[in-house]
């Protein structure tokens, strides 16, 4: 998510954060680090005008922009297979306020 957040260019933290709000602020930045240590993305620091930080994608972490699009086309031409499957495995829990002694007993 953070590397196809970068894909239109150098952003701020806070900028990231807008589109990953659901991710905390501590993840977002050990997720960041990891991706510069591993070569994906560039932390810059401008100290004029006002100090700030951005992140931009490396030409390695632009290389996965065309993986990450080739996954995403495979996930919606599969998707209802997939939620097929993931129902068949996971199928929807029961009534929270069943309580656990009532429930039948599929076990054999």
């Amino acid at each position: 998510m953070i590397i196809q957040c970068l894909e239109a260019g150098p952003r701020r933290f806070s900028e990231l954060r807008v589109p990953l709000r659901n991710i905390t602020s501590k993840v977002l930045t050990q997720s960041l680090r990891a991706l510069e240590r591993d070569g994906f993305i560039v932390r810059t620091v401008h100290a004029r005008p006002a100090r700030h930080v951005e992140y931009e994608l490396t030409s390695l972490g632009r290389s996965l922009l065309d993986l990450l699009d080739a996954a995403r086309t495979w996930a919606e031409a599969h998707l209802d297979e997939l939620i097929d499957a993931h129902e068949t495995h996971h199928p929807p829990a029961e009534s929270a306020n069943t309580p656990p002694d009532s429930r039948p007993d599929t076990s054999s």
